[in-house]
């Protein structure tokens, strides 16, 4: 009996975490998505932002391990730009996990996805 109540005691916290994280869903519209973790903030894309006529969302892969997996983060910070619930682009940081791409060249493909819908 008191090994089942250590064992409630220790795996509580775990349980309550893992209930609590809601996993990203990306649908139809247009969405963009920065993927990146805790440990990694002070690397954020800071112009994420600032980029526009898209849906924004961001995504901690340390918390959301599942979208981790299910998007393939491999490295972070990640932008994945996503049109019809299907993923079009995919920037990545570099070995230093720093973002490379910029703001412009996301904005780009953004507005191409945009003018090739109408």
């Amino acid at each position: 009996m008191k090994l089942i109540k250590l064992l409630i005691i220790l795996l509580f916290p775990v349980l309550c975490h893992s209930q609590s994280v809601k996993t990203i869903k990306i649908n139809g519209e247009l969405t963009i998505v920065h993927f990146n973790a805790d440990w990694n903030s002070a690397n954020d894309v800071k112009w994420f932002t600032k980029l526009s006529d898209a849906k924004k969302m961001n995504c901690n892969i340390a918390k959301d391990t599942k979208a981790g997996e299910k998007y393939q983060i491999v490295v972070v910070p990640t932008i994945i730009i996503f049109h019809e619930g299907e993923e079009v682009k995919r920037f990545q940081a570099d070995i230093s996990f720093t973002m490379k791409a910029t703001k412009e060249e996301v904005q780009e493909e953004i507005d191409n996805i945009v003018s090739e819908s109408f």
